[in-house]
């Protein structure tokens, strides 16, 4: 009959029985009972087809055929503690390359403090950010993360609710009182759609639209110099000077910030790395 196969979770109990001289100081050392160190050592010798120690009144001592196993299970014993050192270095050392999407003011006010975070803790990592309003596809992995206003429903993309963005509707600082026919800026046509924008006109039904972009940077420029009214995000707007909070007596639409990404990403160390930031500084906003 041939010898039982090698267990390699049966080389550690060999260790503490040769370190420690005793089956009792071996099984305190691993925290197992002594009658699990005598099976699991007999089960070793048995499949090495060897006598590994000479069982004496002061304890183990090893056979010459021990000393051999000895040096060979130090050598795989620092060859384990290595690979796990190394793994976990890896782990805290992460490289690589990320590239996300997302919109041209979310990334300047919201994303990029969240970036500068991200590249202290995991400077291996580079973050590529695409701002322009082509919508990239992660199915073809043009891009590793979204982040939009609109939910995914793609069946191969992971997604979930990041943020909710509040709007109001502000002015020029030195904006005189509201009355007929008032300027406004909004969203360029193909986007006339959006909730803001009906909430406007329907807010003021005698507004005068003086200019439109798809760009939120640039309605709030405009509007900070003085072309007109717009909606705008609040950080946007916080983050823009020469622009006051205009109360109609309700406030627009706040839109709900959305991230996804394809499954076969979600064991990606960096991007898990990266997902965990934003959660972790959403949730103290």
């Amino acid at each position: 009959m041939s010898s039982p196969p090698l267990e390699w979770s049966d080389l550690p109990v060999f260790l503490a029985i040769a370190r420690e001289g005793t089956l009792g100081a071996a099984a305190r050392k691993l925290g197992q009972s002594q009658p699990t160190m005598g099976r699991r050592l007999r089960a070793l010798e048995e499949a090495t087809s060897t006598a590994l120690f000479q069982r004496t009144a002061d304890g183990f001592v090893l056979t010459d055929e021990g000393a051999v196993m000895l040096r060979h299970a130090e050598r795989m014993e620092a060859e384990a503690q290595a690979l796990s050192r190394e793994l976990a270095g890896n782990e805290q050392r992460l490289e690589g390359m990320l590239r996300l999407t997302c919109s041209d003011w979310f990334g300047r006010i919201v994303l990029a403090p969240m970036l500068a975070e991200f590249h202290r803790r995991h400077p291996g990592v580079v973050v590529e950010t695409l701002t322009d309003p082509r919508i990239y596809s992660l199915a073809r992995r043009e891009a590793d993360l979204v982040l939009r206003i609109a939910p995914f429903d793609e069946p191969e993309v992971i997604a979930r609710r990041l943020m909710t963005v509040p709007y109001a509707l502000y002015a020029p600082a030195d904006f005189g009182p509201l009355g007929d026919s008032v300027p406004v800026v909004v969203m360029d046509t193909g986007f006339g759609g959006m909730p803001d924008v009906a909430w406007l006109m329907q807010s003021l039904p005698t507004a005068r639209i003086v200019a439109r972009s798809n760009s939120r940077e640039m309605q709030a420029q405009l509007c900070a110099l003085g072309t007109g009214l717009a909606v705008l995000p609040k950080p946007l707007a916080a983050a823009t000077p020469g622009l006051v909070e205009v109360d109609l007596g309700s406030a627009p639409p706040s839109r709900e910030t959305w991230l996804g990404y394809h499954r076969d990403l979600k064991r990606l160390p960096r991007l898990r790395a990266l997902l965990d930031l934003m959660v972790e500084s959403v949730a103290f906003r």
